[in-house]
């Protein structure tokens, strides 16, 4: 990625919440992705009629940890968070004939961690696929990147993402408010190549209606954080092979959520990130 096509995904990412790269995968990579996605058994994805559309705690497999270290990724996260970047969550989703529906608009807002822990901002959680899962503030959202990689071509007959632009700037959503959200800002359709990606503000606002075709649309949706948790809370991935790096935060996008919060950022307003009486009423992410 050269200097200025780094500079111009930035701008994008940063003003509208959303950018899209294409030819980040080659085709031998994107064939040993979907040969080790299918090696995964049954019982550890998520079934229709026996099909997988889905697949939590994707970092588990050997292959999509070493996608989430590669150059070509890493470089993404790297121009995004600065070089400290990790990948802290990994989830396949598909969309097949058993398993094509709607889903509605939603921001995504939860992280996967090892336990539960009493800290003022987090909560409430919730379990998936045996992993558990917490709701941050959103100025934990606000320092991550989402890197979906497609190991097929999306567009709009097969279910791509809407997106409403510029939507991440307004923190958090409650579900009541998004309609209003909705009416002033028309949605763009994120048509992405085989192999390339999509990179997104865990914020955005975003959708994706029913494949009329059937056939897979596979995604690898990987999410980057730059910065370890408030003690005791631990990102799921410190207990894995896949090891945040240990680093001093100098990045001004990324300081500590802690008690030294980086200085540049803004306060949020409770109300306005859709937290009522310190618990967020916005639902928790369902991303395609």
């Amino acid at each position: 990625m050269n200097m200025f096509t780094n500079r111009t995904m930035l701008f994008q990412l940063e003003t509208e919440g959303f950018v899209v790269q294409e030819s980040v995968l080659s085709e031998p990579e994107i064939d040993q992705l979907i040969a080790a996605i299918g090696k995964r058994q049954d019982g550890e994805g998520l079934l229709r009629q026996g099909r997988i559309f889905a697949v939590r705690n994707l970092l588990d497999l050997p292959e999509i940890q070493k996608l989430a270290e590669s150059e070509p990724v890493r470089e993404l996260a790297r121009a995004v968070l600065g070089n400290t970047a990790f990948a802290v969550r990994g989830i396949l989703f598909d969309k097949i004939p058993e398993a094509n529906w709607k889903v509605p608009w939603h921001q995504d807002v939860t992280i996967a961690v090892q336990e539960r822990e009493e800290i003022e901002g987090f909560g409430p959680s919730s379990t998936k696929a045996g992993v558990l899962h917490v709701q941050p503030p959103a100025r934990v959202l606000e320092r991550m990147i989402s890197i979906r990689l497609h190991l097929d071509a999306c567009d709009e007959s097969n279910g791509a993402l809407h997106v409403i632009p510029r939507s991440h700037c307004s923190g958090r959503i409650a579900e009541a408010e998004i309609p209003s959200v909705l009416a002033k800002s028309p949605p763009h359709v994120c048509a992405v190549d085989r192999g390339g990606a999509m990179l997104m503000r865990p914020l955005l606002l975003h959708a994706s209606s029913a494949s009329q075709a059937p056939a897979h649309r596979r995604v690898i949706h990987l999410d980057f954080a730059c910065e370890q948790l408030p003690p005791p809370l631990k990102w799921l991935c410190e207990r894995a092979s896949v090891k945040p790096t240990s680093h001093v935060l100098s990045d001004r996008r990324c300081g500590s959520y802690g008690k030294h919060a980086d200085p540049s950022a803004s306060p949020q307003d409770d109300n306005a990130m859709g937290v009522r009486g310190g618990r967020n009423t916005a639902k928790p992410e369902v991303t395609p």
